[in-house]
């Protein structure tokens, strides 16, 4: 690769250390130590409200314009939203759980409530929109037993909140007080409360170790769990981004996000990053979904963010958008230093794509990569900045970061130390216990590759969820990560993700989300009148499908990475039961349990069912 037609950007100049102990294992890593952090998030927030106090913290949309909040207005506001929460006496034990999506309200409730020490439990609205199926929020209750509520529209979810945490539950609401409902309070008297000395006491008793909040895990390898997050874990984790994307310390960030703050990425990584270095936020309320998409193209149309994080599927959608819309793409690429993307495997086309659209826009690539962390690291522990030439390189350890290297099958497993590390799971000793090695590494549950034999200098490829794989009837282990990232390349945008089947039969096969768009292209003009039902059946889909997999089976290399067949997924996954994650990726575990009959209809051969063989005999 020309490294010169990538805009330059300040990033580290890490310096790695490794060694192979007598056990196999591998050890990686940073000589050059971590620099010093806070010792809780806040006192940066204090420190820009001095340095910029009229800079805008955070900023969401409001009519035609945006509701902006300064740095100044941030800290009287949470001031008094710590007040108030304290004299609802709130705890570690009783604490704040905010059942909304993102939003200046809810930021502002989360950090008051850390800024007293008080824990916040911020959970997706998507658990509380079935009726009757409050089976995850019911867990959540008993697992943290919290004090207060916070939902932004009282005319909504409080079905949900009564069932899973009871009628008596203290709640706070933005707008819409329930009528008749005691113990119900509005934001805006929140606000009002004065506070007192004992906001600052309580400041000033958090502390390293003091739980800032907790997050729940999207369950991809089991039930949720309470996740313990403390100071120590989110400034240190900060402090690692900074070294990394050293450009940040030279100019603060603007980030224009959508990622749901219950998930580590967003509400620590992107949320915090803003803060911690005196940046703008500006709360997108997008998705990447055809219903949503629109959203995020408008922001991005206004704002022009300096690093951008987004999953492959939304990245792909900004790609389908800025080929047609010349002021999306040029506001987009104009102050962009950066583009990350986590959550799921980029397919070769999308990142061809995002470098030739840069390229076409302002005459140079941007750097785009990856990393790889968990709601245990803080998230961020691994990150590549080295120019690539395809998706995958996970990167190298963060400052202050110690990878183990675990021979596990043909690939190693990953385990992790450092001051980001969760201290556990809350109230569950049994599954903190088991989380740690004898030697205190995070059993992260992620397989891995070197990108070059024997040197960690050249970074890793992620090699699937390790209780994902899976063997063939033949005794052959299946990669799915890799595998899955795989079948989504060689589709070429047809498909968005997959299920991988397979376990303990002959042969591989796949439960597929397609992506109507690239449908809709192989159809023709037709296609923008037609019913997603009438595309998904329509001829030319079908035969479309049939050329991508026989192009995927072209390209294996044998049973353990060849689909046979595969099946069209309809009915959208369910973030309620836990089939999807926040982020869109698809829960492999939680599908393949729940969806028991669409893989014996894969089996079986149903009409549905895309087969090459049987097609070319046809």
């Amino acid at each position: 690769m020309n490294e010169r037609a990538i805009r330059r950007v300040k990033f580290w100049s890490p310096k790695l250390g490794w060694k192979t102990d007598d056990d196999g294992s591998i050890k990686v890593w940073r000589e050059d130590p971590l620099g010093p952090y806070p010792e809780k998030m806040n006192e940066r927030l204090l420190h820009w409200a001095g340095v910029a106090p009229e800079r805008t913290w955070m900023a969401e949309r409001e009519g035609d314009g945006w509701r902006r909040v300064t740095y100044r207005d941030a800290v009287d506001h949470i001031r008094c939203t710590g007040q108030a929460l304290l004299d609802m006496q709130l705890s570690v034990e009783r604490p704040l759980v905010i059942l909304a999506e993102n939003s200046v309200t809810h930021a502002l409730m989360a950090l008051g409530a850390q800024h007293v020490g008080i824990p916040s439990v911020a959970i997706s609205p998507s658990y509380a929109a079935f009726a009757g199926e409050f089976e995850k929020l019911r867990d959540i209750a008993r697992q943290v037993t919290p004090g207060l509520v916070f939902v932004e529209d009282g005319n909504r979810l409080m079905d949900a909140v009564d069932h899973a945490f009871g009628a008596a539950m203290p709640v706070v609401v933005l707008r819409n007080p329930p009528v008749g409902r005691a113990n119900t309070y509005l934001f805006a008297d929140i606000l009002q409360t004065a506070a007192t000395v004992f906001v600052d006491a309580a400041f000033a008793r958090t502390g390293p170790d003091t739980i800032a909040k907790f997050l729940f895990t999207s369950g991809t390898t089991g039930s949720p769990k309470a996740v313990i997050q403390t100071q120590r874990m989110l400034c240190s984790n900060q402090e690692m981004i900074v070294d990394c994307y050293a450009f940040l310390k030279d100019e603060p960030p603007v980030l224009v996000n959508w990622s749901p703050w219950n998930h580590t990425a967003g509400g620590n990584k992107l949320f915090n990053n803003a803060t911690y270095n005196g940046g703008t936020y500006y709360v997108d309320h997008g998705k990447p979904s055809p219903q949503l998409i629109g959203r995020t193209i408008a922001n991005l149309r206004e704002i022009s963010p300096t690093w951008y994080f987004n999953v492959p599927a939304g990245y792909e959608m900004l790609v389908q958008a800025m080929r047609n819309d010349d002021v999306l793409r040029k506001s987009f690429f104009k102050d962009l230093k950066l583009m990350m993307y986590a959550g799921a495997g980029m397919a070769q086309h999308t990142w061809d794509a995002l470098n030739a659209l840069a390229e076409q826009t302002i005459g140079t690539r941007v750097p785009l990569g990856t990393g790889l962390g968990a709601t245990e690291t803080g998230p961020f522990s691994l990150y590549c900045t080295a120019p690539q030439d395809q998706p995958g390189n996970i990167g190298i350890p963060a400052q202050g970061m110690e990878m183990k290297l675990v021979p596990f099958e043909d690939k190693y497993e990953l385990r992790l130390k450092g001051p980001n590390v969760t201290p556990g799971y809350w109230r569950n000793e049994e599954l903190t216990a088991k989380a740690f090695d004898e030697e205190g590494f995070y059993r992260i549950g992620d397989a891995v590759r070197f990108a070059k034999a024997g040197d960690p200098s050249h970074g890793f490829y992620f090699d699937g969820r390790t209780a994902e794989n899976f063997k063939l009837q033949t005794g052959t282990w299946v990669s799915v990560g890799k595998l899955r990232a795989t079948l989504v390349d060689d589709f070429a945008g047809l498909i968005r993700d997959a299920v991988i089947t397979g376990e303990n039969r002959q042969e591989l096969g796949a439960l597929v989300i397609v992506s109507i768009p690239a449908l809709q292209e192989a159809i023709g003009p037709a296609a923008t009148k037609m019913k997603e039902q009438d595309i998904l059946t329509h001829p030319s889909v079908r035969r479309a499908l049939i050329e991508a997999l026989k192009r995927h089976q072209k390209r294996a290399t044998g049973s353990a990475t060849r689909v046979s067949r595969i099946l069209v997924i309809k009915d959208a996954p369910r973030l309620d039961k836990g089939e999807i994650t926040d982020k869109g990726s698809l829960n492999q575990r939680a599908m393949l349990s729940l969806r028991k009959d669409m893989v014996e209809q894969l089996y079986r051969g149903s009409p549905d069912v895309i087969m090459t063989e049987k097609e070319v005999a046809a």
